[in-house]
Formats: structure tokens, sequence, C-alpha cells
């Protein structure tokens, strides 16, 4: 049993990196997308002060959970997976392709819906002002997946105790 620890003890660690980077694009994306709302709400003269702002964002995080969040991270897992490939042979590529690999995954998300459903989901994402929006909610997941993957935890985590 003990051979199969430090595979377990990767493994884990990984899970834990790219599940780092889903939350941070997730909820980036799903704020910005909140306060474009929430500005054209504003912009049509309706006062929203900060506590209702805070208030829409946090039931949009957990409103968009059930729908957006497996999105974002089924997206960052092809994307990952993809650039994880790349980098076994450019591995000096590495910090900008994961970054450029999460904002390419959220964009995808968003015109392929669009394309093969007609619906863009995500309101944000129907302009392209909008869509860079979540492009850089993507490419913050990807660099939080590049540097934690190099932070000295997750080394510390992966090599074998003892």
């Amino acid at each position: 049993m003990s051979h199969w620890l430090p595979l377990i003890r990767f493994l884990g660690t990984r899970l834990a990196v790219y599940l780092s980077a889903v939350i941070v694009a997730y909820l980036l994306a799903a704020i910005t997308a909140t306060q474009s709302v929430v500005s054209s709400l504003a912009g049509m003269g309706l006062p929203i002060n900060f506590p209702e702002r805070v208030s829409m964002t946090l039931s949009d995080i957990g409103g968009m959970a059930s729908m957006f969040l497996p999105m974002v991270a089924f997206a960052l897992l092809i994307a990952f997976m993809a650039t994880a490939l790349i980098c076994r042979y450019r591995n000096q590529w590495r910090f900008p392709l994961y970054i450029l690999s999460g904002a390419v995954a959220l964009v995808c998300i968003h015109l392929a819906l669009h394309l093969a459903f007609g619906i863009t989901p995500v309101a944000i994402a129907r302009t392209t002002g909008g869509l860079m929006t979540q492009a850089v909610a993507g490419a913050a997941g990807g660099l939080t997946y590049v540097l934690l993957s190099r932070s000295r935890l997750v080394r510390t985590l992966e090599t074998p105790a003892g």
C-alpha cells in the first residue's frame, strides 16, 4: 500500500490546485457578470447601493453555480490537459500557455453555446468587451493554476514524508 502513497499525494495536490483555479475563474466570471448587470441597472436610473451590490453578487455566485460552474470546470479541465501535453515538449512556455488556455477556455464556453444553441446564458458575454472580461477571468484561473502548481507548498506535499 505504501508504494501508492506518492501517487495519491501527487494526484491529491494536483486536484486541489485545479479546483483552486476553477474557483478563481468562476468567481471572477460570476462577479464581473453581476457587476455588468448592476451597472446597466444603475445606468437606467435605478439607484443601487453597495450592500445591494454585494447581495446581488452573492446571490448570483450561488445561483450560477449549478449551471455555469460545471461548464467552467469542464472547459478548464480540457484546456489544462491540452496545455500539459504541450508543456511536455515546450516547458519554457508553461507560464503563458496556462494563462492563455484559461482565457480561451472561458471564451470557448460562450462561443460554443452561442454557435450550437444560439444562446448566451451570461449576459456580459454578449459584447466583445464582456467576452474579453470573461477571458480575463479564465486567464486568472490559468495564472492561479500555474502559480500554485509551482509553489513550494505543492512541491512539499508531493514529496514523500520520511
